[in-house]
């Protein structure tokens, strides 16, 4: 049998989104631990708050408590920064979010995207790699309604975007619309201003973003583009996107990459047979007809789901050198483990990876160097 791919100590690896839900959160890292922490360090969207506290906010959709123990365990596996911004950062009030930070931070986890008012939230991080100054930037564009921070609030840094329906054929009512996304464009502005801040100091401006549609194959908000190609312009390296829990296509603009979704890492999803009978969640499982529930299960998602990618960046002293993509599987315990070429499973993820970036019109393109996929730049 093949080994997986060695990793190097000059790389930074990304992941999409962390949600354990066990007794023991390392369980979630068994499979993919080792070679996590054979890179300089690894980058995560983290869910869920770690709080054994806190009062459920009633516009929370899905909202679980995460163990404080889950901080410790993220260390564990080499996560050296976490993002918090995205749509769970205040299921549990404000008091939640600014205790998962002292947990994440107690344990030596970098944090970006939320904190105790918007400034902190803007904040960045940065990190030396190879001699290389790194800097990490969160945003979410998925926002209940007071979520985001402010300047006397806790919260995290928004990207927020506006919809607007349009109709086709303007003498025929009911029939279906066109569905249009764009920036908030004062958001935008700020996202920008912070991308130029940090790039006076760091090499390198990494940009994680909370967006997108979830769970239908594919298909890009104009929104997104318009934020990601802005990110670019104003003098990120890569934009790192999350919240989809499906993998979505890449693109390179101006030679960087933008990878849309790298959907799930180690999402724990119970379901009872309440919440799988209710409206609001057939109304999500209606967007893919791949989604069956497992009431006895921890990974209640599509198949399509089981799907990920861990994004190396090969970093030296003047920037990231090569970017590469090593796919990776989610198995039924909600366990990540990296694919060797020789796995039907290796060439799935592969073939859906070129299908979704054809059918959303992206220019993302791979070759095969072991167990890695490079991106031609």
């Amino acid at each position: 049998m093949a080994v997986a791919p060695s990793l190097r100590d000059t790389a930074i690896l990304a992941v999409g989104d962390i949600a354990p839900d066990r007794a023991d959160p390392n369980e979630c890292f068994e499979l993919i631990r080792a070679d996590l922490q054979r890179a300089n360090f690894a980058f995560c969207q983290l869910e869920t708050c770690l709080t054994e506290g806190g009062l459920r906010l009633p516009q929370a959709r899905h909202a679980v408590r995460g163990r404080p123990a889950i901080a410790a365990a993220l260390k564990s596996a080499n996560f050296g920064v976490v993002s918090l911004a995205s749509n769970h950062c205040m299921d549990w009030g404000g008091p939640a979010l600014l205790e998962t930070l002292e947990h994440l931070r107690s344990r030596g986890v970098e944090v970006v995207g939320a904190g105790a008012n918007i400034a902190a939230a803007r904040r960045c991080v940065v990190k030396q790699v190879a001699g290389c100054r790194v800097a990490f930037l969160a945003y979410c564009s998925i926002l209940p309604m007071g979520y985001w921070a402010e300047a006397g609030r806790v919260g995290c840094a928004p990207m927020r975007a506006f919809t607007y329906y349009e109709q086709i054929e303007t003498d025929q009512p009911g029939t279906p619309c066109r569905t249009h996304t764009y920036a908030h464009q004062a958001d935008l502005q700020q996202l920008r201003a912070d991308i130029e801040a940090a790039r006076e100091l760091a090499d390198v401006v990494m940009v994680s973003m909370h967006w997108g549609i979830h769970f239908v194959e594919a298909v890009i908000a104009d929104y997104q583009r318009e934020v990601g190609h802005a990110a670019i312009d104003a003098g990120a390296d890569v934009v790192l996107g999350h919240h989809a829990h499906i993998l979505k296509g890449f693109e390179l603009y101006r030679d960087r990459p933008i990878f849309y979704s790298l959907g799930n890492f180690a999402v724990d999803l119970r379901i009872d047979a309440a919440h799988a009978a209710s409206s609001s969640f057939r109304e999500i499982q209606a967007l893919n007809p791949k989604w069956v529930v497992d009431l006895e299960g921890l990974y209640n998602f599509p198949d399509d789901s089981r799907m990920t990618l861990v994004v190396e960046m090969i970093m030296n002293a003047s920037g990231i050198e090569q970017f590469n993509l090593l796919p990776a599987y989610i198995n039924n315990r909600a366990q990540p483990r990296l694919l060797e070429p020789e796995e039907p499973l290796f060439a799935k993820v592969t073939d859906y990876l070129r299908q979704i970036c054809l059918s959303a019109h992206l220019n993302g393109q791979c070759v095969q160097r072991g167990g890695r996929l490079a991106l031609m730049r």
